[in-house]
């Protein structure tokens, strides 16, 4: 038995030693890539009308790749043009009346209220002059010349032409002084009010046509003609193709060698014979506990932190939640002194 014991204990110090032998004449290669594992994701846009009026066109489908300004979707504007074209000539009325009271009275208008008040003047004179004339003659007969009522009437008429003369010089000195400054900005204020409407109404005119607002792929059609839209009811979904990221998840201890902007060399099985470039673009600051859809060797319970690589992909191959790997290369290491 001793014996027994005696062989095994060099046996096993001969494999210790031989095993021992190899690690020094074989020094162990550090890696030269992190490889994780992840899918493709891509940002994604509910798009919807800004009003609500019955949809007219659709001029877009499920698959269509869309410019940014292209034209998807019309709403019918039967009742909305003609209350813009109504609020654009209340604003052009308007204007002219602000115009109207800025430059005040025209020249050939305080001419002629200068003419009325002359008119006026020898109408005053006239009827002072026949006043006065009955009137002496009235005291000179003792009144027995002329009624009471033929005085009473020429006074009156006396008395009359002299207030029109008071008017129609009031009204010259209107004119020459010009409309008053509250009157000029309320006429301006009602001329803004007019404006918002129309601007209003061109708002509403332009949100009855629905633009995709960047290059896109169309994922959903989701209104047809003769329905009614509203702000609450998407009419496309669109897939936003550039950027694309690998959604991935790295563990802590491979956190140290990774940093935005690094570049990395994306691959797929769908594509086993061609890689995409790309590069680290996001670096959680928060770690969580590892998903149940990432694959990676390490245990499901320790704390990884997400990453995204933004990928190149202009022929729009990679497609949404398409597993993909992804290599991020290491620097070699310094060489070892002496």
């Amino acid at each position: 038995m001793t014996r027994t014991v005696l062989i095994v204990s060099v046996v096993l110090a001969a494999v210790i030693a031989g095993g021992v032998a190899w690690w020094l004449t074989h020094p162990h290669k550090p890696p030269t890539e992190i490889v994780l594992y992840g899918n493709v994701d891509l940002r994604q846009v509910e798009l919807a009308f800004n009003g609500s009026e019955r949809v007219a066109a659709v001029l877009a489908s499920e698959g269509d790749r869309v410019t940014k300004g292209q034209v998807l979707a019309r709403l019918d504007t039967g009742r909305l043009a003609p209350e813009a074209a109504q609020a654009a000539a209340q604003v052009d009325a308007q204007r002219h009346a602000v115009d109207k009271l800025r430059h005040g009275a025209r020249p050939e208008e305080i001419s002629q209220a200068r003419a009325n008040v002359a008119a006026a003047l020898a109408d005053a004179g006239n009827a002072r002059d026949k006043y006065e004339r009955l009137l002496t003659l009235a005291k000179s007969s003792s009144g027995r010349a002329l009624s009471r009522q033929d005085l009473d009437d020429a006074r009156s008429a006396a008395e009359s032409t002299a207030a029109h003369l008071t008017v129609d010089r009031q009204a010259l000195r209107l004119q020459l002084i010009g409309p008053r400054r509250e009157d000029i900005a309320q006429a301006e204020s009602v001329l803004e009010g007019n404006n918002a409407q129309l601007a209003l109404l061109r708002s509403e005119l332009a949100d009855a046509v629905l633009v995709a607002p960047m290059d896109a792929t169309v994922r959903s059609r989701l209104i047809e003609p003769g329905e009614m839209a509203a702000p609450q009811k998407p009419a496309f979904s669109l897939a936003i193709t550039d950027p694309k990221w690998v959604r991935a998840y790295v563990v802590e201890t491979d956190l140290g060698d990774v940093h935005p902007g690094m570049k990395a060399t994306v691959t797929a099985d769908a594509f086993p014979k061609r890689s995409f470039a790309g590069w680290v673009g996001f670096i959680s600051p928060v770690a969580e506990f590892t998903p149940k859809t990432v694959q990676t060797p390490e245990l499901r319970t320790s704390l990884v932190y997400e990453i995204r690589v933004f990928v190149k992909d202009p022929g729009d191959e990679l497609r949404l939640g398409m597993p993909a790997t992804v290599h991020l290369p290491l620097p070699p290491p310094p060489p070892r002194p002496g």
